[in-house]
């Protein structure tokens, strides 16, 4: 985790041990809007014609999300976040720089509130662009758009009395594969990303 990541943990820690968790439950209709601090850690294994591994670097990026309930329990949220990583072969030869966009929508199931926490899990499909991909030894990127699947779970923890703000901690899987090649060389990839998104920040009840 980054340092940012810890600070927001620490300033959460102090938030809750002196604000009682009294927030009430969602209701039909109700809106969550957050920010996060998400650590995108890519899981990363190959094919490659010519043999070796491809691997992929780990980016930080803010984000933003919008969850809406249908029922005390149910909800769908939304995700807006883009990032861009390295590509490398063997760990040392850099290919290309990409640019993801991964529009994510999950269903999720809350639980009653723990003590201070509201948890909650969640799934739901993905769609993940790949855009502004630069020159490198082998020529240009050239990457396939691909749908994945994401599994979620996460937690709100109010910071105020009436639950109107709140701390979030979020970690995703995403499922997501490519087939990479390059202008300049007959060299390709199939490529499973599969990153962790790990993600902590704050967010406001309507």
């Amino acid at each position: 985790m980054t340092k940012l990541h810890y600070l927001i943990l620490a300033v959460a820690f102090v938030a809750t041990a002196t604000v009682p968790a009294v927030a009430g439950p969602y209701e039909a209709g109700t809106i969550l809007l957050r920010v996060r601090a998400v650590e995108i850690v890519p899981d990363v294994s190959s094919t490659v014609s010519i043999g070796g591994k491809v691997s992929i670097t780990d980016t930080t990026i803010p984000e933003a999300d919008i969850t809406y309930f249908l029922t005390e329990h149910w909800s769908v949220e939304a995700i807006a976040g883009t990032d861009k990583h390295a590509i490398y072969y063997n760990g040392s030869t850099k290919l290309a720089n990409v640019w993801l966009l991964p529009p994510t929508v999950t269903v999720q199931y809350h639980f009653d509130q723990i003590g201070p926490f509201k948890p909650y899990v969640g799934a739901g499909p993905n769609f993940t662009l790949f855009y502004d991909r630069s020159t490198g030894p082998l020529g240009k990127l050239r990457s396939t758009d691909n749908w994945g699947f994401a599994l979620q779970i996460g937690t709100d923890i109010p910071l105020t009395e009436d639950g109107k703000y709140f701390f979030n901690i979020d970690v995703k899987r995403l499922f997501l594969s490519t087939n990479a090649s390059f202008s300049a060389s007959p060299v390709t990839a199939s490529v499973n990303i599969n990153p962790w998104l790990i993600g902590t920040g704050v967010g406001i009840r309507f």
